[in-house]
């Protein structure tokens, strides 16, 4: 997998190799747990290059984080540009209502509106057109954690590259073959790494359905579902409309930004 994907995965801790293949060998009967092929290297290595030429897709990230806490977005993602919209909505088990806001994001920056409050609390604080905030997102290396929604942005605005991979990466990597099973109505071989990180990939067309990383030591998976690939136009928030939590820390803190 190109270095700019493998360096991005590996600082968050959930070593991203993306993969695909075939149900049977490239001669016997698979077994799950068996190691890729050549046939599925070279298919494998075309993966992130595909997502790219499709331009885009619909997604729906499911991240439960706690055990009484789920994080959902449900949105789509530009490939080409990558730049992303969602709505996010976390949910809760013990009664509190459902927190529901709308993110926009690159790989440099996140954009956070229709929030309950958000309007009113930054026109009080003098920024009375601006009904999103934004701020950079943070580094995986910041010492201070990464949150969960800036982890999620990352992880699909980077399902894509412009080139495609060496397949020969892919053999050496350790990689096995899982068995089949429906994503969403489509038949998909499944992946598994040593780091406990899978995917799924659409038998026929060989696109990527499904990856699964886990997160905060094995605590939680994040699921990242791909679905109506196709070319995505995404306008991120205009500057009117946007005001920069460095400039308004207090907003940003209250309604957790």
């Amino acid at each position: 997998m190109r270095s700019r994907t493998r360096t991005l995965l590996v600082a968050l801790g959930v070593t991203a190799a993306l993969t695909a293949g075939c149900s049977t060998a490239d001669s016997g009967i698979r077994k799950v747990g068996d190691r890729i092929t050549p046939t599925e290297a070279t298919v494998l290595a075309d993966l992130l290059h595909k997502d790219s030429a499709e331009g885009g897709a619909d997604f729906v990230v499911t991240a439960p984080y706690s055990p009484g806490a789920v994080l959902t977005l449900t949105g789509a993602v530009d490939f080409r540009r990558s730049v992303g919209r969602a709505q996010a909505v976390t949910t809760f088990s013990n009664g509190r209502p459902d927190d529901t806001r709308t993110v926009f994001f690159s790989p440099q920056d996140l954009w956070v509106g229709d929030v309950h409050g958000l309007a009113e609390a930054l026109a009080r604080d003098g920024a009375r057109k601006a009904t999103y905030l934004r701020r950079p997102l943070a580094s995986p290396d910041d010492p201070a954690g990464t949150p969960l929604m800036d982890v999620v942005a990352r992880i699909v605005v980077d399902l894509s590259a412009p080139t495609r991979d060496h397949a020969s990466d892919f053999l050496a990597g350790g990689y096995s073959w899982q068995g089949q099973r429906s994503i969403d109505g489509r038949l998909a071989s499944l992946f598994r790494l040593r780091d406990g990180s899978s995917v799924a990939v659409a038998a026929s067309g060989g696109l990527l359905l499904q990856y699964v990383a886990p997160l905060a030591g094995g605590h939680f998976d994040v699921t990242v579902t791909l679905t109506d690939h196709g070319p995505r136009t995404i306008d991120l928030p205009a500057n009117a409309e946007t005001a920069a939590v460095a400039d308004h820390r207090a907003v940003a803190e209250a309604l957790g930004v």
